[in-house]
């Protein structure tokens, strides 16, 4: 099977990783000049000279949507997975999006799938989600005030980059209906783009949700807290654990690109699990939600 990854970030170089672990033919498209084998700095000329199976969408959010356009104009029609979030802004889409999915990969972690088992009989009241970590400790080898997460314009900023949140709470508790949300660069990150969100929502399932992402975290957090009326159960990411009315199941510890592997295989094999195109800008509408909210510091709702 041939593949083809464009953008070699550090997601991007993730994924040719696990693709080619995976025993598949991977071609990559970059600006940067790559001693790679199928390097292509020309996304025209890769689609031109090879017929891909599976295209991985991974550069800058803000170029995700011309990106999509120009492989489907080249009628392309193999799946395609595109980072998240699939656009900067909610776009109308005119074209057949059915085999193209959105990579919320937190979907695949063995604690959600494990939750959404545990809250199967149970009236859920509330939920806490947190997630939390500082932006300069993210990519060791780079200055994080010249990445892509440091600007607002390009698709930065911690809302977006860890939507994850957004994504797997939909999955267990439905969408939002109404929310209210801050989002705002509190410290002295030298960046443009937020590094703190508050959301306070409801579902459309009368589930009280609230959601905290930041770039500001030195311990590097991430858990999510479930209250019903008969259980308190606490999913902890980090530590990879459960913990249910005080009683803590520890699971095994993960592999990093364990979620990856999986997300690949569901797409690959025509999976429902995977987050799908109209999933995906959900989220982006949401996210937009949260944006307006906070600048225009009101209510908004889910019609």
């Amino acid at each position: 099977m041939k593949v083809l990854v464009i953008g070699y970030g550090s997601i991007g170089q993730r994924h040719v990783q696990i693709l080619r672990e995976m025993d598949l033919d991977v071609s990559v498209v970059s600006r940067r000049d790559l001693k790679e084998v199928n390097f292509y700095n020309n996304l025209q000329i890769a689609l031109q000279e090879n017929d891909f199976d599976y295209i991985v969408i991974a550069n800058e959010t803000v170029e995700h949507l011309i990106t999509l356009k120009m492989i489907l104009d080249n009628q392309f029609t193999g799946k395609i997975l595109v980072e998240k979030p699939l656009f900067v802004n909610t776009e109308l889409v005119e074209f057949d999006y059915s085999k193209t999915y959105v990579a919320y990969n937190l979907r695949f972690h063995p604690l959600i799938q494990k939750l959404k088992k545990m809250l199967k009989n149970e009236q859920v009241i509330s939920v806490n989600s947190y997630v939390g970590q500082y932006l300069p400790s993210w990519r060791p080898n780079s200055d994080y005030t010249k990445g892509y997460s440091a600007f607002s314009e390009q698709g930065g900023g911690v809302l977006r980059d860890l939507s994850h949140e957004l994504d797997y709470l939909t999955i267990l508790f439905g969408e939002w209906h109404i929310l209210i949300a801050k989002t705002d660069k509190i410290s002295n990150l030298n960046i443009q783009s937020e590094d703190y969100v508050h959301i306070s929502y409801k579902t459309k399932q009368q589930v009280h949700i609230a959601v905290e992402l930041n770039y500001l975290d030195r311990i590097t957090q991430r858990y999510v807290i479930v209250q019903t009326n008969e259980k308190t159960i606490k999913i902890d990411f980090i530590n990879n654990s459960i913990n249910c009315n005080g009683e803590i199941e520890q699971l095994d510890k993960l592999d990093r690109d364990y979620t990856y592997r999986k997300q690949h295989d569901a797409v690959l094999s025509g999976s429902s699990k995977c987050c799908s195109f109209s999933e995906g800008l959900n989220i982006v509408n949401m996210i937009e939600a949260v944006e307006k909210s906070s600048r225009c510091k009101e209510w908004v709702y889910n019609d």
